[in-house]
């Protein structure tokens, strides 16, 4: 009976929570990595809204004058011409030929019985736009949203990619080991033996230019620290009790491989893609900016880049500010959120 009621009057156990669960905890938590996560979310919600022309989808259209300024800047005097002197225009005289003399006289007659015969539907061009435009008049917003798209699209899909890559070679390294370990190890040497920068640009040359080569590349070339990281996971875990049991009971070596330890790498894994994701995001601009990257007919914030040199040198200024403020903040907010999640997802936190 008394052990009866001590039963009874026991404080019931806390709920066990898992790596997860208790991640989520830590990183609300953490007030700086949370508003980074809101920010990552809205960049992403962005990039699938110009994925599918939700967002950004006129951005070539050629709406205002060429370099129309900002709206919000104030017109100087230096943006105004001054009038051409009149000693300057009456310098060279004007010679008129009559239409027999004219060389082009007749086709000039015939063309000017059907001026104003069709009516010109394009709108007036605006001269100044909320955020400026560029060398064709088109919006610098409208470019920026659809080019952080474009770069967010490269850089998820590039390190999804990528971590496919390195996460499949690492678990068949780390776990047969022996003369697989050794060859994988051997190609792994290899590639890191190249600069990768080098390594992108020649790919990229090879291939050409364009999304679809450019995620590719990117791919190929950047599985490397993934591997190394996986590897090494699966080296220390296929030892564990869990596996040992795993094999005990009949369970194959893909089982073993990616039922039984590659969840345990999850959190590891998260974080690498993440870190991948604005490592590609910066490669993407470089190659863009060189001239590898997307196609003439796509905008990025990297093609966005190249152009501003040409425009700073002659004042033109809003495009760089615009591709600094779009790329700044997403970067600077991957890199915190990050961070978050490294120190939410460490297992030896979640053990205090």
């Amino acid at each position: 009976m008394t052990t009866l009621q001590n039963t009874a009057g026991a404080a019931p156990a806390a709920p066990s929570r898992s790596l997860w669960g208790l991640g989520w905890q830590r990183l609300k938590r953490n007030k700086v990595g949370f508003i980074s996560m809101w920010i990552v979310l809205a960049y992403l919600l962005v990039s699938i809204g110009g994925w599918f022309n939700l967002v950004g989808a006129h951005w070539v259209d050629e709406v205002g004058v060429p370099y129309a300024p900002p709206s919000w800047v104030k017109e100087s005097a230096d943006d105004v011409l001054p009038p051409e002197p009149a000693a300057k225009a009456a310098a060279a005289p004007i010679v008129e030929l009559s239409r027999a003399e004219d060389p082009i006289g007749k086709q000039l007659s015939e063309a000017e019985k059907h001026v104003g015969e069709y009516a010109d539907h394009a709108p007036p061009r605006l001269e100044r736009l909320p955020f400026g435009g560029d060398l064709q008049g088109r919006d610098v917003i409208q470019k920026a949203l659809k080019g952080t798209s474009t770069s967010i699209f490269v850089g998820v899909f590039g390190a999804v990619f990528s971590l496919l890559i390195g996460c499949a070679l690492g678990a068949v390294s780390g776990y047969f080991g022996g003369k697989t370990d050794d060859f994988l190890n051997w190609f792994y040497s290899v590639f890191t033996s190249v600069p990768d920068m080098l390594l992108l640009l020649s790919f990229a040359a090879v291939s050409g230019r364009g999304i679809t080569t450019i995620i590719s590349v990117m791919a190929l070339t950047s599985w490397t620290g993934t591997y190394r990281l996986v590897r090494a996971e699966y080296l220390k875990l296929k030892g564990r009790e869990y596996v040992q049991a795993a094999d005990a009971i009949g369970a194959g070596s893909r089982r073993k491989m990616f039922v039984h330890i590659l969840p345990n790498i999850s959190h590891l894994l998260l974080v690498q893609f993440s870190l991948l994701t604005v490592a590609l995001i910066k490669y993407e601009a470089i190659l863009s900016f060189l001239g590898f990257g997307v196609g003439v007919r796509e905008v990025s914030l990297g093609s966005m880049l190249a152009e501003a040199p040409t425009e700073l040198i002659q004042g033109y200024w809003w495009q760089m500010l615009a591709v600094t403020i779009a790329m700044s903040v997403l970067v600077t907010a991957f890199s915190l959120l990050v961070d978050a999640l490294r120190d939410a997802l460490d297992p030896r936190a979640a053990a205090k």
